[in-house]
């Protein structure tokens, strides 16, 4: 060996041992035990969450992360009981974090959707919780950590939550691959000249966002066919065709019926494969009426 590849040798050497550690290996996920469900702080928010990560899951190896939103007046970890989201991500292979929102209310919490009403009547303003702001510290906080995948954060959420879901939709489309509003499908705020459409103006995410939306056909709080309290108004058909417009969907939707009480409404053929899809449940109200596993498969299709 020469000189001149001594020297080569040895600037590589010192190369690579200022490297920060992170570069040389990856961050080793240590928050919780694989198959059960702790709660966390996260980052200097000062807030929490639950969070789970799924049976058998290799420390080293970063996985994709379900954020699962409760309806308004709940918490994260009742949400994730009674949803069985954590079975589901044993059996698949996810993150499933279930934090609470940033606005107290009585036992439970409210999320910040800015300029519209929570169920107290009350618009948030700005001395409350920022919450789209705390996702996106979430996301960061659990990357760092080597618990995640930037690229497959998706996020669900019943009611409230999935009206939250919606507006991370409009609002994160940078950071969130794909969304599954459970009955709370929204796409910006009812129009104030004609509320049976939404306002283009108050939902214009910078990616096309996937979507898959379930509803309840006898739900009267968030009713499938609009009307109900003033944030609601159009209906969930109104709803996905504007998500079709904003993914650029080039066909009419199909309508299917998968089964005697369960129909469902796609919009193919949209921007960067985006499908958009919403199944209604015909028996059933206002309550999880999705099948966690077919969301799953539809958020698998999907990196952001």
């Amino acid at each position: 060996m020469n000189i001149r590849h001594v020297i080569g040798l040895l600037a590589v050497l010192l190369g690579l041992a200022s490297l920060p550690q992170a570069a040389l290996a990856h961050e080793i996920c240590r928050i919780g035990t694989p198959g059960q469900t702790v709660r966390v702080s996260v980052a200097d928010t000062g807030r929490t969450m639950m969070f789970h990560r799924p049976a058998g899951a290799a420390a080293d190896a970063p996985l994709p992360l379900v954020f699962l939103l409760h309806g308004s007046g709940g918490n994260g970890a009742d949400m994730l009981k009674s949803t069985r989201l954590e079975a589901t991500s044993d059996k698949q292979g996810f993150i499933v974090a279930a934090p609470d929102a940033g606005i107290p209310l009585e036992r439970g919490y409210v999320w910040n959707i800015p300029g519209v009403p929570t169920i107290t009547g009350e618009i948030p303003g700005p001395e409350d919780a920022d919450d789209v702001a705390f996702f996106g510290t979430a996301i960061d906080w659990l990357a760092e950590q080597g618990c995640i995948a930037r690229d497959q954060v998706y996020a669900t959420g019943l009611s409230g939550g999935g009206r939250m879901t919606s507006w991370l939709g409009c609002t994160a489309s940078d950071r969130f691959a794909a969304i599954a509003p459970v009955v709370g499908l929204r796409a910006g705020n009812p129009d104030a000249e004609n509320p049976q459409q939404p306002d283009p103006a108050t939902c214009n995410p910078d990616h096309t966002v996937p979507v898959f939306a379930f509803a309840g056909g006898t739900d009267t709080v968030n009713p499938p066919g609009g009307g109900g309290a003033g944030y609601w108004q159009y209906s969930m058909d109104a709803a996905l065709a504007r998500w079709a417009e904003l993914g650029e969907c080039s066909e009419e939707p199909q309508e299917l019926e998968l089964s005697e009480n369960v129909t469902e409404t796609r919009y193919n053929r949209c921007n960067k494969c985006a499908w958009v899809i919403g199944r209604v449940v015909e028996d059933r109200g206002h309550e999880w009426v999705a099948d966690n596993d077919a969301m799953w498969s539809f958020f698998s299709n999907y990196r952001r």
